[in-house]
């Protein structure tokens, strides 16, 4: 049909400040351009916004920027205001969605003062808690709402709509603290759709990377034309004596019988087993600092390697996530107990969610600096900035925190950029195995969708700010990364480069020297690196080019196969779709000696969708296509990779009484396949 790019399914995505600015260096009194921040417009899509809320005042506001071209639908009861300028809504009457922008789930509030809000003085949780002053990262920059989300989820087809919609309304970036269990590819992916055309017309996407950690391939965020982020803590926490909780109550000391979670259904029952009548209190938390070791990253921040392209290191960096103090709705509860609900104006949450807009914030800081930079020139100066993380404090490397800790002040100014366009992206796109076709279908019919004839490059060559190279087994290998730098610090420059690496790798770089004899000149150079076999999971290096003002740092990351290593789970339950073990693993599918086994992502317990194990797959051995991921082994029962039809698993799958209490072995290759479609279970990404 004319006007219609692609179709496939939408399913349901869901969603994922006093201390974290000043914790990275980014006060109160940061220089400013504020005749161009004035002008910056944040496009968040979520779950729409309180536009009462003090951090969204108009007041001291001019008129919207000239180039603003939206609307405010905000529906019934919303009005739109200097600051908030535009708002629309999605309805879904599936999802219970109301037809207005105003958020009755706090998360869209809470994202967009994150990044954007006024500053608010005097303000805390419970009167007690991370008092300070709220504000966003640019808090003269303008709002633009666009609600997807609703109780239920974020529809993807409506992610999709309102992309569209941010994009012709004319904002400078956008924000989306939401996403799936697990990734999709890029041509089923509604953000990264979305994002791709925002890239085409200079608008930067950053995203949250996920909740799904520590477990390795569990970031969910992963095209390379959009920001990923993890989070991390900062110095501040909360806790009642010793434990790290967040107590709005304070029961003045009184105590109370302590049960047990069996005496609390049956109250006839007075006393613990020991009889010995023990006695609790709880007490209110107070506001520390100085937590050691941050910023550390938190366990439920996902992890990488990239389960798509795992030679495009994810994510991409990190920034604050726990306990993150933000504007809230005053008519959603923030707590209950005793059976009556808080209310409050501000609140503090933790998630990805959190840290996705302090990185929008930042990307918009840059830009009032650079108004005309790419969204791939943003994106790299956040990157070669961010302060490096160790893997002392964070033993998932590079996989938890990409390049490093959000930086806002030196990433306005970063010396050296790493830049990228379409068809850099298209020509990423046909490496890993994507036709003309393909890539018509996501990008648009542009001139610039098909593949270069006998194209021979590969993702190695994507002109991206980190480097990556995954090693099927634990044997030698060697990778040539070309790259570009543009120089956007100081003319008649100089830049020499400091590599670091460890002995497993042996890394080179020609030319090791690179003179600028002007700004946005470009220079290229060419990175070879060599593993040796290795008994750790990760190894890691880094290039920094210096001019002895800027540090413009790379890191070099090379996961081993031994990084997803041997997984084992006994069989809870089967219901005759799906076999439920005992593990919270969050994983894609892989292929177990010869046995298909299909993930769907659960959020408390794995389930399964498997082919009868007494059916042998293993005379025929994996496939592995284009982009090297492997394939399921074909056969009658699993032929339609990667998805199983319920019939095949109602017809092939043991029953529940020859497999319960059975222990599986599972190898988990580097190579994870994916389950898509109806299968997907979403998770929150708050």
């Amino acid at each position: 049909m004319e006007g219609i790019i692609s179709v496939f399914p939408s399913v349901t995505l869901k969603p994922q400040t006093t201390q974290s600015w000043n914790f990275m260096g980014f006060g109160e009194h940061v220089d400013r351009v504020p005749t161009i921040e004035s002008d910056i417009i944040i496009g968040f899509v979520d779950t729409g916004i309180w536009p009462e809320s003090k951090s969204f005042s108009d007041k001291g506001y001019g008129p919207p920027p000239k180039k603003w071209k939206g609307v405010c639908n905000g529906g019934a009861n919303f009005t739109c205001n200097n600051k908030i300028i535009g708002a629309r809504y999605y309805s879904d009457s599936k999802l219970g969605m109301e037809d207005s922008a105003r958020d009755i789930l706090g998360h869209g509030t809470h994202t967009a003062s994150t990044a954007a809000g006024n500053q608010v003085n005097h303000i805390s949780l419970f009167d007690s808690l991370a008092e300070g002053n709220a504000r966003g990262a640019v808090p003269l920059s303008r709002i633009a709402v666009y609600k997807v989300c609703g109780p239920n989820g974020c529809p993807t087809h409506l992610i999709m709509a309102a992309f569209d919609d941010a994009i012709s309304d004319g904002v400078d970036i956008i924000s989306a603290s939401l996403g799936s269990s697990f990734p999709f590819e890029y041509n089923k992916d509604s953000i990264a759709i979305g994002a791709f055309h925002a890239m085409q017309q200079g608008i930067l996407t950053s995203n949250s990377a996920g909740n799904k950690g520590p477990t390795p391939h569990s970031v969910s965020s992963v095209a390379p034309w959009m920001i990923s982020v993890a989070a991390s803590t900062t110095d501040r926490y909360f806790t009642n004596k010793g434990n790290a909780t967040i107590n709005g109550f304070d029961l003045k000391g009184k105590m109370f019988p302590l049960i047990t979670g069996y005496q609390a259904f049956n109250l006839t029952r007075c006393d613990i087993e020991t009889n010995r009548n023990p006695k609790a209190t709880i007490e209110k938390s107070v506001t520390m600092r100085h937590r050691a070791n941050a910023p550390t990253i938190v366990s439920f921040s996902s992890r990488g390697p990239n389960s798509i392209t795992p030679d495009i290191l994810k994510p991409d960096i990190s920034a604050p996530g726990v306990e993150i103090i933000a504007a809230w709705p005053p008519v959603v509860p923030a707590s209950h107990y005793f059976g009556e609900a808080k209310y409050v104006k501000y609140n503090i949450l933790s998630g990805t969610s959190m840290s996705c807009p302090h990185v929008s914030g930042a990307a918009a800081y840059v830009k009032t600096f650079h108004p005309d930079w790419s969204p791939s020139a943003i994106k790299s100066a956040l990157m070669t900035t961010a302060l490096p993380m160790t893997a002392t404090t964070n033993p998932d490397h590079e996989f938890a925190y990409g390049s490093g800790h959000l930086n806002p002040l030196k990433a306005a100014q970063p010396g050296l950029v790493y830049e990228a366009f379409e068809d850099d992206y298209i020509k990423m796109l046909c490496s890993i195995g994507y036709t003309s076709d393909m890539i018509k279908l996501m990008v648009g019919n542009t001139s610039t969708t098909s593949c270069p004839p006998n194209y021979k490059g590969t993702v190695w060559d994507l002109n991206y700010p980190s480097m990556a190279m995954v090693l099927k087994e634990a044997q030698g290998k060697e990778a040539t990364f070309t790259r570009t730098l543009t120089n956007v610090g100081l003319p008649n420059s100089t830049y020499k480069a400091t590599i670091t690496f460890p002995s497993q790798l042996t890394v080179t770089v020609k030319p090791d020297v690179l003179f600028f004899k002007s700004l946005n000149e470009k220079q290229s150079f060419v990175v070879k690196v060599s593993a040796r076999p290795s008994s750790q999971n990760v190894v890691s290096a880094s290039l920094v080019w210096s001019d002895g003002i800027h540090n413009v740092r790379s890191p070099i990351v090379v996961p081993f196969s031994n990084l997803n290593g041997r997984f084992s789970a006994t069989i809870q339950a089967y219901d005759g779709q799906y076999i439920i073990v005992d593990q919270n693993i969050i994983l894609n599918g892989f292929d177990w000696k010869g046995k298909i086994v299909i993930l769907s992502v659960q959020i408390i317990v794995s389930a399964y969708q498997v082919c009868d194990p007494h059916h042998s797959l293993g005379r025929s051995q994996p496939r592995t296509n284009v982009n090297h991921r492997q394939h399921i082994t074909e056969s009658d029962v699993c032929r339609r990779h990667p998805v199983m039809t319920r019939r095949a698993v109602r017809d092939h799958t043991p029953r529940f009484s020859d497999v319960r209490n059975r222990e599986l072995n599972f190898d988990l290759g580097p190579f994870i396949p994916r389950a898509i479609g109806r299968h997907v279970h979403t998770t929150a990404q708050k």
